[in-house]
């Protein structure tokens, strides 16, 4: 009866289609579950991570790069471009007594603008840490967790070991993604690395603090990757440090959003031949599905430790900084103190070939910051580079002039732009003829090489102390240690503002 009711109201075009889509629909039904998907085993392994899972080297390593983020973070509330992102977000949005701010007790903004302005601060003069492949990992996700944590009901408050699984999670994802391209490995020519991964790994580390389900973490990834990437060409300028503050702000939103039922391709992180997801950002990319936490999955960050920097600029600068150092005590030997530049005729370096950190006449601070001469001739003259480097006095020294006039580039061919193996080598020619000549291999905070424990701690109170009491550094430090041990975050959030 209902097919005649059907074939006599509807004409035969229509019957056909509906034909059609009952067969598709029964096709579907039938069809095999498929095998688990790259993006779905991501998906899977954020919601499922749990703190037994994190080994004690893996939680040590997570600490220390809480600790750093923060104090740069800190220090980052009292540059140029902070304030203008804050005074932004104050200006243009309802204010929104949620989360706070580095450096300014009682300021308090909506957590995705907390997120994007303490991200800001976390880069805002290129003191965070890095990974290999060359990435900026803590401050896309620390500041969304900060965020998210005082935006949390306080009996939905998560523990500081809770905390730590889910930074985690977001350092993991970050260094993951970037190892299914070999392109990543290099030092990066299109997208800058942090606005593309940092999203994902905020998002990630935002998803498993909400406990969002296995789906909910992929679409959080997948909503990610349509707001990640910015280019290369924003490299040393006051844009820079927008792309941390975007991937910490855009990854919680993605999160967020997932958590309202918001859903995106189920295929993000997978090779679909014809359909550019996540392989837009890296040609190569050649992904595999993620192991689980419970079995073969091994954390990256057991393996590889991070690099923590000891002056604030891009991370090629340290070694041809050390390098210089080594240089430059050769030259107070035959000075006897003061170093003169009328000693030197020629400044040679051998540095891996990368355009947008060779720089002979930095203009500003940020290109000071990504200037190959800039940081060999200050580290000959002083003997080291330091965050008074930067400073405008600093910039327009005479002598210093001088010597960045003196300088030739050359790029040997064993010498890649690969953070995992490049040098940095000066030689000088004095006056005299004779030359002298220094060659760092791996600098003193490298991954190879990390800062002790005593080192990063005076780093962080160094820069913390700008900004905090003395007694609120000492606090700070004392709740970042023992982290993994509080009840909830509270003891944390309260020395920060």
């Amino acid at each position: 009866t209902t097919c005649i009711v059907q074939r006599s109201i509807w004409p035969i075009s229509t019957l056909s289609v509906v034909r059609a889509l009952h067969k598709s629909v029964l096709d579907v039904v039938e069809r095999p579950v498929p095998e688990e998907t790259v993006t779905s085993s991501f998906g899977r392994f954020i919601q499922s991570v749990q703190p037994r899972h994190l080994t004690p080297t893996v939680l040590q390593r997570s600490k220390r790069m809480v600790l750093d983020s923060i104090g740069v973070g800190l220090l980052g509330s009292t540059t140029d471009v902070f304030e203008l992102s804050l005074q932004h977000c104050q200006h243009m949005y309802a204010p929104d007594d949620i989360s706070f701010v580095y450096g300014r007790s009682g300021t308090k903004l909506s957590p995705t603008l907390a997120a994007f302005v303490n991200g800001v601060a976390a880069h805002s003069m290129d003191f965070d840490d890095t990974w290999h492949p060359a990435t900026h990992p803590s401050g896309a996700v620390l500041p969304a967790l900060l965020a998210i944590t005082e935006m949390l009901p306080s009996n939905s408050q998560p523990s500081g070991l809770d905390f730590l699984v889910a930074f985690n999670v977001g350092i993991e994802i970050q260094g993951r993604l970037m190892r299914f391209s070999n392109e990543a490995h290099n030092i990066p020519k299109r997208f800058h690395p942090p606005s593309v991964v940092g999203t994902m790994g905020s998002a990630a580390a935002c998803a498993r603090l909400l406990s969002l389900e296995n789906s909910q973490c992929s679409n959080a990834l997948a909503i990610a990757a349509s707001l990640a990437g910015a280019p290369m060409a924003n490299a040393a300028t006051q844009s820079k440090p927008l792309h941390i503050g975007n991937a910490s702000r855009l990854g919680l939103e993605a999160a967020l959003l997932a958590s309202r039922g918001l859903e995106a391709s189920p295929l993000i992180l997978d090779a679909v031949p014809g359909v550019a997801g996540f392989s837009a950002f890296y040609e190569d990319y050649v992904p595999c599905p993620l192991g689980s936490p419970k079995g073969e999955h091994r954390f990256l960050l057991e393996e590889q430790d991070m690099a923590f920097k000891r002056f604030p600029a891009h991370l090629g600068m340290h070694w041809v900084a050390d390098a210089a150092s080594t240089v430059h005590k050769s030259l107070v030997g035959l000075s006897g103190g003061t170093i003169n530049p009328s000693l030197m005729n020629d400044i040679l370096l051998r540095v891996p070939h990368s355009k947008y950190i060779n720089r002979q006449f930095p203009q500003s601070e940020h290109q000071a910051r990504h200037s190959f001469q800039f940081n060999a001739c200050t580290a000959l003259l002083d003997g080291e580079v330091t965050p008074w480097s930067f400073q405008p006095e600093a910039l327009m020294r005479p002598e210093l002039h001088v010597l960045l006039s003196r300088v030739r580039v050359e790029h040997p061919h064993d010498n890649p732009a690969n953070f995992d193996h490049m040098y940095g080598e000066v030689q000088v020619t004095l006056a005299s003829g004779d030359v002298l000549q220094g060659r760092c291999d791996t600098f003193y905070g490298h991954w190879r090489n990390p800062l002790s424990d005593e080192s990063l701690h005076k780093k962080f109170c160094n820069n913390a102390s700008t900004v905090l009491a003395p007694e609120k550094v000492d606090r700070l430090a004392e709740a970042v240690d023992g982290l993994e041990y509080l009840a909830n975050c509270k003891p944390l959030l309260a020395q920060l503002q």
